[in-house]
């Protein structure tokens, strides 16, 4: 995927729109592994301070880009807020969520925090908490049925 996809989202208001994109997704395929794993992360700027408008939000933007692109994570959707952002990625297995925001909030935050003098002064810049959900192709429910089918069959 080249560019971001872009959803209007409202924190109070939960992500349905993002689970719709996992339709149709192909399965990644590694030498030891077949996964379709799809995280919906929502975290906020410490003390919810509106830092993610103008500029600030594009740099992130682009620094998400940057970030997920190393880590072999695609971009599904991104949305920010004034103060809170919404990103929906396809990852492999070899990343937990910890993994996944500890590296996202951690390298965003020194960067915006050396590019932007208004941000500098901040000691950091995420709140050490975050939302995680999971998503994919068949339903919790369907899952469910599937393992216990399992014994019955021969």
């Amino acid at each position: 995927m080249n560019g971001i996809k872009i959803l209007t989202i409202k924190v109070a208001v939960k992500c349905l729109n993002c689970y719709y994109i996992c339709m149709g997704q192909e399965y990644k395929k590694t030498k030891t592994t077949v996964s379709l794993i799809n995280y919906h992360f929502v975290f906020c700027p410490r003390y919810r301070r509106k830092l993610l408008i103008g500029d600030v939000e594009k740099r992130f933007k682009e620094m998400l880009q940057e970030i997920c692109k190393s880590m072999d994570l695609e971009i599904l959707a991104v949305e920010c807020d004034k103060d809170h952002c919404h990103l929906f990625v396809n990852a492999l297995p070899r990343h937990s969520p910890a993994d996944i925001m500890a590296r996202i909030k951690g390298l965003t935050s020194k960067r915006l925090r050396e590019e932007f003098k208004h941000l500098s002064q901040m000691v950091s810049l995420w709140t050490r908490s975050y939302f995680v959900s999971t998503a994919g192709n068949v339903s919790s429910e369907t899952i469910k049925r599937y393992v216990e089918e399992q014994k019955t069959r021969g």
